[in-house]
């Protein structure tokens, strides 16, 4: 499931990058995917973790886009991936996606930029912890 989100995640970043919106389908198309992996067996997350990871994903990103800082299709897609993820999962990748924000938002005020696309963030924060993930999975093997 992870690697569905990740490439889904590279999708709606290039959408994100080229027209400053990530339309509804990758989204839904995660959470579709997400809902199938669970019905077939084919994922640890639960229909509770499926739940969960969403209504979690959506608490956190509300706010930042009351607040004017997320968007849309942000939020959405941090929706889909807490369903897809599970609420555990998606914390830990939040981690690293906020790290990632962090330095391309110092990377977009050091460019004179007051503004960026948050969707590369997600990616490369999503990528992040599934390298963090590997390395701990094959670190507990020797």
């Amino acid at each position: 499931m992870i690697f569905i989100a990740i490439g889904l995640t590279l999708v709606a970043t290039v959408y994100d990058l080229r027209r400053r919106e990530v339309p509804d389908w990758i989204g839904a198309a995660l959470v579709v995917c997400a809902v199938a992996a669970i019905a077939a067996g084919f994922t640890e997350v639960t229909w509770a973790g499926l739940a969960l990871g969403a209504g979690l994903g959506l608490a956190l990103t509300l706010p930042l886009y009351a607040l004017g800082g997320f968007g849309g299709g942000d939020v959405k897609l941090v929706v889909a991936l807490g369903a897809a993820l599970g609420p555990l999962a998606l914390l830990s990748a939040l981690f690293w996606v906020a790290l990632s924000g962090g330095v391309l938002a110092l990377v977009a005020v050091i460019r004179g930029r007051r503004d960026l696309a948050y969707v590369p963030a997600i990616a490369i924060g999503l990528l992040a912890y599934l390298v963090r993930l590997e390395f701990w999975h094959h670190a507990s093997v020797l």
